[in-house]
């Protein structure tokens, strides 16, 4: 029974509301979610190895079954033990805030980490490393942590009714549920209850966090996303009561913004950016008095606006915004419109510098063409055998999310770099080709040079994406929105 023993005295211990005179309930609350049979030992004293014991424990006694969704739920169920509910978690969220935002946010962080809801041993299987480019370094990961679909769960989840509830994974109604075949498990999830101007909305952290302190701020009330001058004002709120974090949005159309449009939130947390260390190489005048403006040395066209007064701020925001909507330029491929079909939209993202309020306009064109039928402004074909999904907010700051594949693809790349033995997935020939006739590889050098080409793979998706090309006729085409942004 150590095993149990050990459980039962770390929920004690922990910020939950039991106590000592709760051993023998907490016991048997336990024993009737992993059955009575004799509980298999842990790897340590660790909570998540004691977890992973009980959980095995279920599958051995025939409570579950030994499938990832199953396993997932019970895991969740018993972490929930852990943590306080939600009212507890609030208050003190909010009594630490009185101390400083900083002291606040750290509470709810580790105790996101402490509890399992941010994954932090998936996480860490994920590949990470940066590459220099002439925009900096750009920063490369491989996403391991997302536990992979469960074929029987996907066939499962084909023949269960549909309730609809929750509506979707970012609504408050995922606070505590139980989980299903196809939808995570959320027993041990916590929402912070916050007013941004006058309306209800939740902070969170991303359970499987692209970087430090990974935050999502979603909107109570399930709705669309949309990008106007209430997402401005939004943003630079969070950023007042959260002076410490970043936040930004993903665009608002489908090809050049996230994976999630159905439910109005944003993205933030405690990392720079490559993006964000690229320097303005251009002043411009947006005609918004008390805003600097300027062009930033980056990929995809951005404008960068900076202003002690927030009115002023979001006046520019939604300036530049309005003027882009309605903005073609037929000589580089950009138009507003076509057949009546909106394609211009932006990637705001917000921070603090010193006493300036910093926004981070990313311009964006969702025009497909036959030549290019996932996107113009979307990684053309011929990168796509390293990245072809949408590039969201956090790509376009600068941090790649690649897809799990490439870990064993980029592996048989290099084996086929080596002259050896190797299976390599098709799509890379090209690539790979290339890679052959520019270097000279061996055991040594193979996987540095591998990884620092991904990086500029990267780099020409960003480029792709870009809709002001970085080149003459581009920056040319940049100065021409200016001076009609100027005049709007």
């Amino acid at each position: 029974m150590a095993t149990l023993e050990q459980f039962v005295t770390a929920v004690i211990a922990s910020p939950s509301p039991y106590t000592a005179m709760d051993r023998i309930y907490v016991t048997n609350r336990v024993l009737a979610l992993i059955g009575e049979g004799t509980p298999v030992a842990a790897a340590d004293s660790k909570l998540a190895s004691l977890t992973t014991a009980l959980v095995q424990t279920a599958v051995q006694n025939g409570q579950i079954e030994a499938t990832p969704s199953a396993k997932e739920i019970l895991s969740d169920q018993l972490m929930d033990l852990v943590t306080p509910l939600p009212s507890v978690v609030n208050q003190t969220f909010w009594d630490k805030y009185q101390v400083s935002p900083e002291t606040a946010t750290r509470y709810f962080y580790q105790l996101s980490r402490a509890n399992d809801y941010v994954k932090t041993k998936a996480i860490a299987k994920n590949v990470v490393f940066n590459t220099a480019t002439d925009f900096g370094d750009l920063e490369i990961t491989i996403n391991l942590s997302k536990p992979e679909k469960d074929p029987k769960a996907i066939a499962a989840a084909r023949n269960q009714p549909q309730n609809g509830y929750p509506l979707c994974q970012l609504c408050m109604e995922n606070e505590g549920y139980l989980g299903r075949l196809g939808y995570p498990a959320r027993s041990n999830h916590r929402i912070i209850r916050m007013t941004i101007n006058g309306e209800p909305w939740g902070f969170q952290y991303s359970p499987y966090a692209y970087f430090n302190e990974h935050s999502i701020f979603l909107d109570a009330v399930h709705r669309p996303m949309v990008i106007n001058r209430q997402t401005f004002v939004n943003l630079i709120e969070i950023v007042k009561q959260f002076p410490h974090y970043f936040v930004g949005s993903n665009a608002d159309l489908p090809i050049v913004g996230g994976s999630m449009l159905s439910h109005e939130h944003y993205q933030g947390g405690r990392h720079e950016f490559p993006m964000m260390k690229a320097p303005v190489i251009k002043k411009v005048d947006v005609g918004v008095a008390g805003v600097t403006a300027g062009i930033v040395k980056w990929p995809m066209s951005t404008l960068r606006l900076s202003s002690t007064d927030t009115a002023a701020l979001v006046a520019a925001a939604v300036k530049v915004h309005d003027a882009w909507k309605d903005y073609s330029d037929e000589s580089v491929d950009v138009r507003a419109y076509t057949d009546g079909t909106r394609h211009h939209t932006t990637t705001p993202i917000a921070r603090k510098v010193g006493d300036q309020y910093v926004l981070d306009l990313v311009l964006r064109d969702n025009q497909t063409s036959a030549e290019f039928p996932d996107g113009i402004f979307h990684p053309h074909q011929d990168v796509q055998h390293i990245k072809k999904e949408n590039i969201g907010l956090i790509e376009v700051m600068g941090r790649a999310i690649l897809p799990a594949r490439l870990k064993v693809e980029l592996a048989e790349v290099a084996k086929y770099l080596l002259g050896r033995h190797n299976h390599m997935v098709a799509m890379h020939q090209p690539w790979a080709d290339a890679l052959k006739a520019k270097y000279q590889f061996n055991d040594d050098n193979v996987t540095e040079i591998v990884d620092r080409e991904v990086g500029h793979v990267f780099a020409r998706v960003l480029a792709d994406a870009g809709v002001f090309k970085w080149n003459d006729a581009g920056l040319a085409a940049f100065d021409r929105f200016i001076a009609v942004l100027k005049k709007a």
